[in-house]
């Protein structure tokens, strides 16, 4: 059976689970607003601030700079591409979008490569945050799948570019020595002072 085959059923599988529960088509076209996310990222950067300003200010205008950069990418990849998104390529698709079924074009998802980058971002730079992070790039990526507005190949191929631009950029983030200046550890210093005349 050809690749694409499988591409629509898993598509089908996930997007024929719309319609059905009013409640859940409200979550899931909820995560499809950029808007969604505009209180808990402030809590975190309030937070960030107040463990460490410096890192904060720098860390987060590059994450700023991942997410856009990538935003950008992905809309121009989309001309591209030129991958028709389901819900205008199936008759059978059910789409949840309000106003009709969007754009164009499907690849890349600029939903699940915005969300990937900065968790793959973060993760590199505080491992804890994942599991903060990663649940919501999977929901995400699900719930732009259950609107009808990609396939699953699509927001595959979104989290692989997105999540090694995102940790690319923290990676050489980390790099840079002023970045994250810390102090001595105990052992270094004893060690030190142990040694001297």
């Amino acid at each position: 059976m050809p690749a694409v085959n499988w591409d629509e059923f898993l598509f089908f599988a996930i997007n024929g689970l719309a319609g059905h529960a009013p409640a859940r088509d409200q979550f899931f076209l909820y995560l499809g607003h950029f808007g969604t996310f505009y209180v808990p990222i402030a809590l975190a950067i309030c937070y960030w601030i107040w463990i460490d300003w410096r890192e904060a200010v720098i860390g987060g205008a590059t994450l700023a700079g991942v997410v856009g950069s990538i935003d950008f990418l992905g809309g121009q990849m989309k001309w591209f591409v030129e991958r028709v998104r389901p819900c205008r390529a199936l008759s059978q698709a059910m789409s949840l979008e309000p106003g009709g079924c969007g754009g164009m074009y499907s690849f890349p998802s600029n939903h699940a490569m915005n969300t990937v980058a900065a968790a793959a971002f973060l993760q590199v730079l505080y491992p804890k945050s994942g599991w903060v992070s990663w649940p919501l790039v999977g929901l995400v990526g699900f719930s732009r799948i259950y609107v009808g507005a990609h396939y699953v190949s699509d927001i595959v191929g979104s989290w692989i570019i997105g999540g090694l631009s995102g940790a690319f950029v923290a990676w050489l983030l980390l790099q840079w020595p002023q970045f994250r200046r810390r102090g001595l550890s105990p052992i270094v210093s004893t060690h030190a002072d142990s040694s001297a005349p």
